[in-house]
């Protein structure tokens, strides 16, 4: 068991949530139990999810993707909406959510975790968003051509990825990654010289604007880039707190997008 104030404090300095000016809060969104026994994490706080935590018994969820955002603007607790934050209140359960942070962390982030997964080396910081990096780049082990990478990369994800290449026989040796709806970073990929870039999702013109720019673009989905940042942050935190007799969870989604 934990008091829910400890957990929240160490998570929000590990993924140092206040030097970021995200698209939402980062930290405790809805406060539910104060002592914490059982732990599921999601990529996203959708109804599915809930409900998924709900019947596992979790008194906290932990998720990429959280309920508030600064483009949705007010919101009433009606609808869709509210069948997401009323079950949640109901039940007692925390909700926390981490977006850029867990975006951008050197050891459990989203990029990072896919980085380490395709073996990349000389891994650094990647991106901006405000004065913050928002992914990672480095050098692959191993150089691939732009048909093989697109290969290991579809494995490592579990998902089909979208390829924006202007030569498939061409040697990948450099690579940026930022996940989600990252579309039109790869410019930065090009500024910084790297061979490719890795995010989630791709517009039509970036598909065509990379290609032209011979810059290698891989959009391996939303979802399947940033299912491993909750899931990384899930081990580290057993890890940290495995003394206090905690359950941890791990929600996948089926969202193909």
């Amino acid at each position: 068991m934990i008091k829910r104030d400890e957990l929240t404090k160490y998570i929000n300095k590990y993924l140092n949530i206040w030097d970021y000016q995200d698209y939402g809060p980062n930290g405790l969104h809805i406060e539910g139990a104060e002592e914490i026994k059982k732990i599921a994490f999601a990529v996203s706080a959708t109804r599915y999810s809930i409900e998924e935590a709900i019947k596992l018994g979790a008194d906290t969820l932990i998720v990429h993707h959280g309920l508030f955002w600064k483009f949705h603007g007010t919101r009433t607790i009606t609808g869709a909406f509210g069948k997401r934050v009323k079950p949640l209140i109901k039940n007692d359960i925390n909700l926390l959510s981490y977006h850029l942070p867990l975006d951008a962390h050197m050891e459990v982030g989203n990029a990072a975790s896919i980085a380490k997964k395709i073996d990349l080396a000389n891994i650094k910081p990647f991106g901006d968003h405000k004065g913050m990096p928002t992914g990672v780049k480095g050098k692959l082990i191993t150089p691939l051509t732009a048909n093989d990478f697109g290969k290991k990369l579809m494995g490592v994800l579990e998902h089909n990825v979208i390829v924006s290449t202007h030569d498939q026989d061409a040697i990948i040796k450099t690579v940026g990654i930022i996940t989600g709806g990252a579309n039109s970073d790869w410019i930065q990929a090009k500024r910084d010289g790297l061979d490719a870039y890795i995010t989630g999702e791709i517009s039509e013109h970036d598909w065509h604007e990379a290609q032209e720019s011979e810059l290698h673009y891989f959009a391996g989905g939303h979802n399947a880039t940033e299912q491993f940042g909750v899931q990384e942050l899930m081990k580290h935190l057993y890890e940290k707190f495995n003394d206090k007799d905690l359950e941890f969870f791990y929600i996948p989604s089926s969202n193909p997008a």
